[in-house]
């Protein structure tokens, strides 16, 4: 076995969400589960068949964010991977509706940091082990920066 780090290429301020399904039609449920629960989202999904043609499937309502994801996914080449690509919202507007689609075992990352993949791979095939999201913790906040945390959130409008 060999281990490898795929990092993932995007805009610096895109943000994405990386998991793990189970089946072909995973493709098909997460683009219906996004349109349904942010239909002014554009976004785009690359899909790691890991059996049959093994082929990256896609969707999306994009052409540069599903080109974006087909990319990506070829680059992780990892069974049963997804990758998600957005704009106009964020990972926390579509989280808990990808979390909820009935082939999706789990979510690796949602962020729009900069990601190192940690891949395994074998004469079987390829998977993920984890992620390295964004860059190693500095330190503990102080009071000035829990007022500028909170400040933040409700200048883009997540609390009150």
């Amino acid at each position: 076995m060999e281990l490898k780090t795929v990092s993932i290429e995007k805009p610096e301020d895109m943000n994405f969400i990386l998991g793990q399904s189970h089946f072909i039609k995973t493709v098909e449920d997460l683009y219906e589960a996004i349109v349904q629960t942010a239909p002014q989202m554009k976004f785009g999904v690359g899909f790691c068949e890991s059996s049959g043609p093994a082929l990256v499937r896609f969707a999306g309502n994009d052409s540069n964010l599903i080109e974006l994801a087909r990319k990506n996914a070829l680059a992780l080449s990892c069974g049963h991977a997804f990758i998600i690509f957005m704009e106009g919202g964020f990972p926390i507007n579509i989280l808990n509706t990808v979390k909820s689609v009935p082939e999706v075992c789990q979510v690796f990352c949602a962020t729009a940091n900069p990601v190192e993949v940690i891949v395994a791979e074998s004469a079987q095939g390829r998977g993920i082990l984890g992620v390295i999201d964004g860059v190693k913790t500095r330190g503990i906040e102080t009071d000035a920066d829990i007022q500028t945390r909170k400040d933040f959130l409700r200048k883009i409008g997540y609390k009150l």
